[in-house]
Formats: C-alpha cells, sequence, structure tokens
C-alpha cells in the first residue's frame, strides 16, 4: 500500500486527461461568441418597456404594509402617546428615548415631555408599533431621509408628530392586520385610548397619605373575594 504524498496535488488543472474538465473549442477560446450573446441581450432589452424610476423627480408611492421612518400620531393637536416606555424597551438597537410628565389638565394624565428618536439607529423592524397599546406611534411611509451632521439624525418629538389624518392608510392597515391576528382579543384604538387613573377606583382620594393606602391595601387583600376570578 503506497502512501499518499499530501503536498503533492493529486490532478493538475492543466491536464487534458482529466475527466471533469473539457475541451474548449476555437471560437470558444476566443470569447467572442459569449461577448456577442452579451451585447444582443443587452441591445434587446433597450426596446423594452421601461420600470426605472427617474428619482427624484418621479417619487415612488408605497403601499399600507411598507415601513418607513417611524413617526407620533397627533390626535386633536395632542400626542396619543401616554408615555408608557414600552416602545423605548422593545427597540432593539435602542434607539428611543423619552422623559415622561403628568399633566392634571390632560385627560390622560401622562404625557411625553421629550421624546426622541436616533434615526441613525433605527432598523425599522416596527417593534414599537406593535408593543404600543395606544397606536401612538406607526411607521410611516417616509423613506427619503438625509442628514447633514448627527445631530440632525436626532428626531424630537416636534419633528416626530404627524397628524392622524395623514397616517389614515397605515391605521387601517393595522386594525385589519392586528384583528386578524388577534381575533376577538384584540380591540384597536381608531380614537384616543383616554384611560385615566381616576376612572379606574371612583372611591380614590388624592388626600390620603402612605399609611392610609398601606391600610386601605392591607384590609383589601384581607377581604374574601367574591368570584376565585377575583384573585
Amino acid at each position: 500500500m503506497s502512501t499518499q504524498n499530501l503536498e503533492k496535488p493529486v490532478v493538475n488543472a492543466l491536464n487534458r486527461d482529466y475527466d471533469r474538465e473539457r475541451n474548449f473549442s476555437f471560437l470558444e477560446n476566443l470569447y467572442l461568441p459569449e461577448i456577442f450573446k452579451g451585447l444582443a441581450y443587452t441591445f434587446k432589452q433597450i426596446f423594452k418597456p421601461k420600470f426605472t424610476m427617474q428619482y427624484p423627480e418621479e417619487k415612488w408611492d408605497p403601499p399600507a404594509i411598507f415601513r418607513g421612518r417611524p413617526v407620533l400620531v397627533e390626535d386633536n393637536g395632542r400626542e396619543r402617546c401616554v408615555a408608557c416606555g414600552l416602545c423605548a424597551r422593545a427597540c432593539p438597537p435602542l434607539a428611543i428615548s423619552m422623559q415622561a410628565n403628568e399633566d392634571a389638565a390632560d385627560p390622560k394624565e401622562r404625557y411625553p415631555e421629550e421624546f426622541q428618536i436616533n434615526m441613525l439607529r433605527c432598523i425599522y423592524c416596527g417593534f414599537c408599533e406593535d408593543v404600543c397599546p395606544e397606536e401612538a406611534i406607526v411607521m410611516s411611509k417616509d423613506y427619503d431621509i438625509v442628514f447633514e451632521s448627527r445631530e440632525e439624525a436626532v428626531y424630537d418629538k416636534e419633528r416626530l408628530l404627524v397628524p392622524k389624518e395623514d397616517l389614515e392608510e397605515r391605521l387601517e392597515f393595522l386594525r385589519k392586520y392586528k384583528n386578524r391576528q388577534f381575533g376577538q382579543f384584540w380591540d384597536f384604538q381608531q380614537d384616543n385610548n383616554i384611560h385615566s387613573v381616576r376612572d379606574r377606583d371612583r372611591e380614590w382620594n388624592t388626600g390620603l397619605s402612605l399609611v392610609d393606602m398601606i391600610e386601605q391595601q392591607e384590609e383589601a387583600e384581607d377581604t374574601d373575594p367574591s368570584s376565585p376570578w377575583d384573585r
């Protein structure tokens, strides 16, 4: 049994006796037929209808399913966002940041005093849109985004707000998409979802001290529920 020398190639690629190698004809060695075939295909495509858009003179109108720049929905002159922070926690590249504040005159109580999206980090995944319980942040059709500096790439709340009327197509698509996905367990909020803490408990008293609140909580825990579902 002979020992095979692994450093020496077994088959020479230039060997005519190699089984997997075929011999080219004279014309194939000149490469001219293949060049003429390529030119003939290019010449044939010249007379076919053109599908290229003359950008930027012609702008593409994306469908409702398109995920463009994320924007905040402005409803009746105010943002629908309640600054819950779910979009910032769900964002994979950590592109969203916000600062919440409270306003007694606002029916929804909480609102984002500051809301920023770093478009240099945004990957247009749509996770912020999926987790938002208020349909307050959606993916728009805006895809033509240009920055001259890193500072311009950070969009604040004023630049993110878009009227609800301009986002009707996307909101309608989300309504059909989420209702089909979650069925009867999903209630798409077409209008602003105003859920005040004051409406959850009619006997809520803002004058209670911390000790009184703890006593009320302990009393509620000691009371037997009327139904096992209330536990």
